[in-house]
């Protein structure tokens, strides 16, 4: 049995890179997936909704019920105090303040769980006391400041019954949403367990002994043959082994990976790692078998059962509301900014060669998904090649007068801004989707890096990190593909808002050098 480098597996996601990619470069190679067994096709042919975030309904209904608490407050006072008595400013710090201290009052009565919001009674009863506490806060605060002279009693009385029977009200309609996202399974983490032994049947007992769970295993795989496995888990069935799984989780929905095989098995798990760490899940190794304890906070949770973090999803939860955003209020502007370029430029093209001005081209995006994206048109109408299977060079005789202009400059990519505003599907930053049949040196490029398809954990983008640094154009050598992916990986760790924003504001500069575009 192997000894444990808790800081090897355990540690930050750089390191555990680090531990895989020094394994032998054999295991990188991602062959042609076989088949999925009957089992996993059947659980692929389901249907299921997009997942929402639990994390961003509790911030929703945060903002949502602050909004609530300050329409009421204004509503009375705009009724009631201002026809009797005028206007007066310090209404309105009263009602932000309320609106704030009901906030920090919701907080700590923990109704801003999924699990409160499925309507149990007891939320309500919560909430009621929390509101109470709220008024009688304002009001000795008044009391205290000599100011409760200055306020309308009828106004805090009605802003009370009032604001309460809102917030009640509005939470019996957020329990009715729930129910329905949670029979459709939006609110659940689609889970798979990697090893169908006596750890494996624990885990998936323990996961579904917890009360109100958001956590639905879906399957078990395990890198045994049949022989030193069983078909099924405690009666979760077992869909395929690990490199099973990759292309499981390409073909459907899943949120979670949990490993639950001894911390003891190095080896293993990391054998398991290089082929999963491609993924944009959340990969947990469970802790609750281990007879070896660490410190309390090296430990994250599952429900009730302790969890060692191995991977988390790059973009996830206010994350990807916050990129959405920028995707598409940014995405606008340059839009509408570019469209007298892109009219230029649809014109010349027209006018240089027969044919029609957008090409259309599939690549891969998200999660290897194959994705339509638009370019102008560059080549000869005859002589397209969708697939790449021949990299454009310098003096290509394919490319067009215009084409060679506007593939230097990339003014050839601005109808991808279509992309990011109308279909969804690439995003103003990212690693470039590369063409389904690119090549360095004769080779694919998933066969020649190591570890290619991690760049395709999150959406890929019109610039990006690699592009700013030089590693655009001709991809004739595999080191100019090693270095555009580990500039990709590197952006997917470290990914802000920020970053994006300083990527944008490079990207003109890095236009300049156009020694490597044809």
């Amino acid at each position: 049995m192997s000894k444990l480098d808790h800081g090897t597996i355990f540690g930050t996601a750089s390191a555990v890179l680090s531990a895989v990619s020094a394994m032998p470069r054999s295991a990188a190679r991602q062959d042609e997936p076989a088949p999925l067994s009957p089992a996993a096709a059947a659980v692929v042919r389901e249907h299921y909704e997009p997942a929402l975030s639990p994390i961003v309904l509790a911030g929703l209904v945060r903002v949502i019920e602050a909004t609530l608490v300050i329409l009421v407050g204004f509503t009375v006072y705009v009724c009631y105090v201002v026809p009797a008595h005028g206007f007066h400013w310090h209404y309105f710090a009263a009602i932000f303040g309320i609106a704030l201290l009901a906030m920090l009052a919701f907080q700590v009565a923990d109704i801003y769980q999924v699990q409160a919001f499925r309507g149990h009674e007891k939320q309500y009863m919560r909430l009621a006391s929390a509101w109470s506490v709220v008024f009688l806060i304002a009001i000795s605060m008044s009391f205290f400041a000599k100011a409760g002279d200055q306020f309308s009693r009828a106004w805090l009385g009605s802003f009370y019954v009032l604001g309460l029977f809102a917030l009640i009200a509005f939470r019996r309609g957020l329990f009715l949403l729930v129910r329905r996202w949670t029979r459709e399974g939006r609110l659940d983490r689609r889970t798979v367990v990697v090893g169908a032994d006596a750890n494996g049947e624990s885990l998936i007992q323990s996961l579904a002994a917890q009360h109100d769970s958001d956590v639905r295993v879906i399957g078990v795989f395990d890198d045994r043959g049949d022989e030193r496995s069983t078909t099924s888990c405690a009666g979760v069935p077992k869909l395929g082994s690990v490199d099973d799984l990759v292309e499981f989780a390409r073909s459907t929905r899943v949120d979670l990976v949990i490993f639950s095989l001894p911390v003891s098995a190095e080896s293993r798990i990391l054998q398991m790692l290089k082929k999963l760490w491609v993924l944009p899940v959340d990969i947990r190794l469970s802790a609750h078998t281990n007879k070896l304890r660490y410190r309390p906070r090296s430990y994250s949770y599952v429900g009730n059962v302790a969890v060692l973090d191995i991977f988390d999803k790059p973009i996830a939860d206010w994350d990807v509301v916050m990129k959405w955003l920028f995707d598409k209020i940014v995405g606008t502007l340059a839009l509408i900014s570019a469209l007298p370029i892109m009219l230029l430029v649809a014109i010349a093209i027209k006018l240089d060669s027969r044919g029609p001005i957008f090409f259309k081209q599939e690549r891969y995006g998200f999660n290897n998904e194959l994705i339509e994206i638009y370019k102008f048109r560059s080549m000869y109408v005859d002589q397209t090649d969708a697939n790449a299977n021949k990299l454009v060079t310098a003096g290509d005789r394919r490319v067009t007068s215009v084409g060679r202009f506007i593939r230097k400059t990339s003014l050839d990519e601005l109808p991808q801004l279509f992309n990011v505003v109308f279909a969804g599907n690439l995003s103003l930053v990212g690693p470039r989707p590369h063409a389904l049949q690119a090549k360095a040196e004769n080779r694919l490029y998933d066969e020649a890096v190591d570890g290619y398809f991690a760049r395709h954990r999150v959406k890929p983008g019109l610039t990006g990190w690699a592009q700013i640094h030089g590693w655009r154009g001709e991809t004739n050598s595999q080191e100019k593909i090693q270095r555009r992916v580990e500039h990709d990986l590197y952006y997917i760790e470290n990914w802000s808002i920020l970053l994006d924003l300083y990527i944008l504001a490079q990207t003109p500069f890095a236009l300049i050098h156009t020694e490597n575009a044809y």
